[in-house]
């Protein structure tokens, strides 16, 4: 088992009130899985994916990685685990417009402490593996948004992480980027890399194996995606 989550409760102040967000959510996810997650705005997908991903911590509940709790860690910890275990996709690339394709995939691995000469290396290995080889020196504006996502998936993947997580990764992308971004996590996932998948649009969930919905930040029972 990659991940455990255990009675997650998730809580935000707003004004005299606290509003649960998350409602003790349970799941877990083994190496190689593919899971969708979905759910309209304002459901907490948003705010399971964040937790997951290091970027905030539950009000309750325990959260195992590798069978590591990490419901506690402190910001070293978790930003050391951003960066060796998970890699992230976003629906808005956030690609650095100065760099060109090439330097925003070797970012992380700067990072890392790796050399200047194998960061260029294992970035144009990464973007051949996106079907990018031919784009290494451009600026994400001279490229489509389709090209950009691959960019992203390409620089998410650069530390090999165990987990990779896309925040509606086919959010501003046409239906051909977003066929062609989705046959690329296929692909991940068939050569063994574990996805977990926020998404509010079914055609994009259904590529999952397996399917969450969430609604007013509970879990519904799980469905067969394909």
């Amino acid at each position: 088992m990659l991940l455990e989550l255990r009675d997650i409760c998730k809580d935000y102040p707003q004004g005299k009130d606290v509003v649960r967000v998350l409602k003790h959510v349970d799941f877990s996810i083994d190496e190689g899985d593919y899971l969708a997650i979905m759910g309209p705005s304002g459901s907490g997908k948003t705010t399971l994916m964040n937790l997951i991903g290091c970027l905030d911590t539950p009000t309750s509940g325990a959260y195992l990685l590798n069978g590591e709790d990490i419901s506690r860690a402190g910001e070293n910890k978790l930003a050391d685990i951003r960066n060796r275990t998970l890699g992230f996709v976003f629906q808005s690339f956030n690609l650095l417009p100065k760099l060109t394709a090439r330097d925003n995939v070797a970012l992380p691995l700067l990072y890392a402490g790796v050399s200047k000469r194998e960061r260029s290396r294992r970035a144009e290995e990464a973007l051949a593996a996106v079907g990018l080889e031919d784009r290494t020196g451009f600026y994400p504006t001279q490229l489509s948004g389709g090209q950009q996502q691959r960019v992203a998936i390409a620089r998410a993947m650069i530390n090999r992480p165990k987990l990779l997580l896309a925040d509606e990764p086919t959010g501003a992308l046409d239906t051909a980027s977003g066929e062609q971004v989705m046959d690329l996590f296929d692909e991940l996932n068939a050569a063994g890399t574990t996805i977990v998948l926020i998404t509010h649009e079914p055609a994009v969930g259904a590529r999952a194996k397996r399917l969450r919905r969430i609604l007013d930040g509970e879990l519904t029972p799980e469905v067969t995606a394909s």
